[in-house]
């Protein structure tokens, strides 16, 4: 069974996005190990400048890095500048990965500042839900809806339409 590890900076505030999480994790247990590994967001000041951001971003970034060494991960970065895809090419993109002998597929979604450039390029794909901008929160509920939503597509379920 393929391995899906949501890998995120921060926790989930409000009660009403963990019990989507919840849901949707829920839901996604018939066709994949879904693992979500929260790391803790660096401190930051009010103001932050260029550099505070770039170090905070790089300390996150080491947490992560045992995760996205593992042999056989395909690694997601969540991040603005990446490709769009409908949902029916996610869900061929996850079939692709698969195919190829994948087994561990690693999504990370990093703080509001983003993701560091090292992790970044440590990544198969970078990966943009849109160009409209959500709360940072809401994309942890976004990512694993869509992950069911194409594990439903390849598995010819009802739940997409």
């Amino acid at each position: 069974m393929l391995s899906v590890n949501l890998i995120t900076v921060g926790k989930l505030k409000e009660n009403y996005l963990r019990e989507a999480c919840g849901e949707y994790s829920k839901r996604l247990g018939p066709f994949c190990k879904l693992n979500i590994t929260e790391y803790p967001e660096s401190r930051l000041p009010d103001q932050p400048s260029q550099n505070d951001i770039k170090n905070a971003l790089a300390a996150e970034g080491k947490n992560m890095l045992p995760m996205l060494s593992v042999k056989g991960c395909y690694n997601i970065a969540m991040c603005i500048e990446g490709k769009q895809l409908s949902s029916e090419k996610l869900a061929e993109k996850i079939e692709k990965i698969s195919v190829e002998g994948k087994s561990i597929i690693n999504i990370i979604i990093g703080s509001s500042f983003g993701i560091s450039d090292d992790i970044k390029n440590m990544c198969h794909m970078r990966l943009s839900m849109s160009e409209m901008t959500f709360p940072h929160q809401l994309a942890r509920v976004m990512i694993l809806e869509q992950l069911y939503r194409s594990f439903q597509i390849l598995n010819g379920g009802k739940y997409h339409k």
